[in-house]
Order: C-alpha cells, then structure tokens, then sequence
C-alpha cells in the first residue's frame, strides 16, 4: 500500500520542478495543504448526506406543506397485464407498429395505448414534493457555500492579484477558511456518491415552479441565464484560464499535473460553451412562444425543463384512418382479452 500511495504522490507529477513534499510541510510560521487533508472528505461527505436528510425531512418538507405543495405524483396508469408486460419486459416507448398491434390486441385505439404509457413513465417519477425538498436542499447548500465564499474570498490578496499568486507558488499559507471551504465543497460532492442513483436532477428556480409561482420561476431562470453566461463565458476564461494557463506558463512554468489541470479546466470550458447554447436556445423558444400568443415569455412549467412528459406531442401521432375502438364488456372485464377491468382510459388526462 505505501508503494501505490508513494508512485501516486509521485513529486515529479504534481509539483513544479526543484519543489518537494519536504519543502511543503507544516511549520509554526506557516500551515500548507497536505495530501492526508483529503482523507477528511470521506467521514464529513457521510455526515453531510445525514444532514442532508435531516433537512429534506424537518425544514423542506414542512416548508413545501406551507406552500400547498403536496405529495401525490402524477396520474396512475389503469392495470392492464399485457401493457404492464410490455413495459417492463420489451420497452418503455413502443413505435408505430407495436401500438398498431397493441391496438388491436387490446380493441383500444392508439391514443389511448399511447397515453397510457406516457401515464406508465410518469408514475415511475418523484412527487412534486420529493422534488421540492431535493431542490431546496441543493439550493441552500450553494446559497451558504457562495455566501461563505464571498466573505472570505473578498480579504484574500492574491485573488486581485493572480500574477503574485505565482511568484510564490506553491508556498501559499493555508488559511483556516479556504481549508474549510475546500474541505466542505469537496465533502459535498462525495456525499453526492451516496445519493446519485436516486437524486431528482433539478435546480434550485425549480422550487418556485413546484410552488405554481411562475412570475418568480420566469424571473430566477432570467437571473440564472444572465449570471451563467456572464460567469461562464465571461470571467472563468478572462480571468480563470487566463492565470492558469498563460501567466503559470510564463512564471512557473509547465509540469506534468499542469497540463492535467488545465486540460480539465478546457474541458469545463468547452461544456460551459455548450450549457450556455442550451440556456439561449430555451430562451429563445420560450420568448417566440410568448410572441405567437401560446404561453408567457420564459414560461417554465411545460418547456423543455418540465418534469412530467407533454400530451400533445403523443396524442397528436394518431395514424390516419385508424378510428378509435370502444372496449366492450364482458363477464366483467374489457377488451377482447379480458386483461382491463374497465374502459379504455378516458381521452382526458
């Protein structure tokens, strides 16, 4: 194990040259980053998911119960075993031609087969109130995590002047608040690792959506699109890239790990580039709706940020020529296989 740990830590690969491990420990004067500080994440991701779950269960649920919101998801599909087989079994979004058959399978007309699976995919999703409390978690982590930044970072000397930054690198003191703030954002995202396989991928404006408060939900998207693009395409490559990538060249000069580094800041780069094309075209789509008189500029509750699948786009796939079929009932069931217990499903979601 101290062999791995030992080519791992290889001082060739992460440090510039004529600098060691040895020239960074700790003194009295001075306190540096160490490589064991990382090892702290793992304990304090642990705790932050308790926290987190703490939260959702004392603060955000009550708060979304104060607002109305409430725990009921979208509409249940009605059982049918054949459709419930196909689903599970074969596939999730059937085309043309398995609705054809399905159709007259089940004596229902392909409206109804379609609507039934869009009612099938979205029974599988969160409620609105699993995803408040998930929203509001993620958003009052950022909200403290952006604040605390600000307050500390706002005193700190060399983030005015980056170019000082290198002629002392890597000999920068270790304060006590950036040591935390690394500490914190790093045991956050680790504590992710314990929750992304059931985490609802939302944002915090979704809060205001869920909640029905749109004139609030359009402004925070507003607010959103204007600080990603102004940050993103703005200040990370102006002030960022520019520090890390030309004024290191010049002053310190490349390393094994810079080039690491900076491929990986290019790679946020070019996905910051990409989001950004995203928010403008979600922007645009949503203030060309508003103009043609279809819904509100930058009305969120049904564009491309909704949660539960659209009708219209389904229901207006009917094939041509295919009339609908009533179901007809016998010794109690529907359909010509006896599988629904009922009618067709009901044209009104």
């Amino acid at each position: 194990m101290a062999g791995i740990l030992a080519w791992f830590w290889n001082e060739r690969f992460w440090l510039p040259h004529n600098v060691t491990w040895a020239d960074l420990k700790n003194t009295e004067e001075a306190t540096f980053p160490q490589a064991e500080d990382l090892y702290l994440a793992f304990p304090l991701a642990f705790c932050i998911f308790m926290v987190r779950l703490i939260f959702e269960r004392f603060v955000a649920k009550p708060c979304a119960i104060a607002l109305n919101i409430q725990a009921s998801g979208p509409q249940i599909a009605q059982p049918n075993a054949i459709l419930e087989k196909v689903f599970t079994a074969i596939t999730k979004h059937p085309d043309e031609k398995r609705l054809e058959g399905l159709s007259k399978q089940l004596d229902w007309d392909v409206r109804s087969i379609q609507r039934w699976f869009r009612q099938r995919r979205n029974q599988e999703k969160p409620s609105t109130l699993t995803r408040f409390c998930e929203s509001m978690w993620r958003f009052s982590f950022y909200l403290y995590v952006f604040t605390y930044g600000v307050r500390f970072l706002k005193k700190t000397p060399w983030l005015w002047n980056t170019r000082h930054c290198w002629y002392n690198y890597p000999y920068q003191p270790l304060t006590t608040d950036l040591h935390y703030y690394y500490i914190l954002e790093l045991s956050f995202y680790w504590s992710l690792m314990f929750s992304q396989f059931t985490d609802i991928k939302r944002k915090a404006a979704k809060m205001a959506n869920y909640a029905k408060f749109q004139k609030m939900c359009d402004l925070l998207f507003v607010m959103f699109a204007m600080v990603f693009i102004t940050t993103r395409l703005g200040i990370f490559p102006l002030w960022v890239l520019n520090t890390t990538l030309f004024e290191s060249w010049e002053i310190v000069g490349p390393y094994p790990s810079w080039w690491v580094f900076n491929l990986l800041l290019l790679l946020i780069q070019g996905l910051n580039c990409f989001w950004s094309v995203l928010i403008v075209k979600i922007a645009c789509k949503a203030v060309s709706k508003g103009k043609a008189g279809k819904w509100n500029p930058l009305h969120v509750s049904k564009d491309d940020r909704s949660d539960i699948e659209s009708s219209s786009d389904e229901e207006d796939s009917k094939p041509p020529g295919k009339s609908p079929h009533t179901a007809t009932t016998t010794n109690g069931t529907s359909g010509t296989n006896g599988y629904l217990l009922t009618g067709p499903c009901s044209v009104d979601d």
